[in-house]
């Protein structure tokens, strides 16, 4: 069983920020900016591209209300959650810029190269912000 998580006043507004970001990104994708996701969902994924952007806008959002909303263990399971999430959708970030693939602002291949480093940083903000890194330390 988890322990419950102490985060800090730091780690809860990241938290809050992330949370708020998902929702937003999600709601892109089912919305604003549909199309534009469609072109990260890469050509093996054997689903419509319409219906993976559908689907990861719904996770998205049902993530980010989880980060704003959950607390204790259920909390840490978000983070590790939405970790999962980013390493599952980061062959969508490699597809972009393989196929030299606009959207987003990721105009140019050193901004879509760029933006592959950032998914590792989405993945530790994910479990810092919900406590779930130190819910590890503690158990190593």
């Amino acid at each position: 069983m988890l322990p419950q998580p102490h985060t800090t006043i730091l780690q809860n507004v990241a938290r809050g920020l992330l949370g708020t970001f998902m929702v937003v990104a999600g709601t892109g994708h089912l919305t604003f900016q549909r199309q534009a996701f469609q072109a990260q969902v890469p050509d093996f994924v054997p689903f419509d591209k319409d219906t993976v952007v559908l689907a990861s806008g719904v996770a998205e959002i049902g993530l980010g209300l989880g980060l704003l909303l959950l607390q204790g263990r259920n909390r840490v399971r978000m983070g590790l959650g939405l970790g999962l999430f980013y390493a599952a959708v980061f062959p969508g970030n490699i597809h972009q810029y393989t196929h030299h693939l606009s959207a987003f602002g990721l105009d140019t291949d050193a901004k879509r190269l760029g933006r592959l480093f950032f998914q590792p940083v989405l993945i530790g903000w994910a479990l810092w912000s919900t406590g779930a890194l130190a819910k590890r330390r503690r158990k190593a």
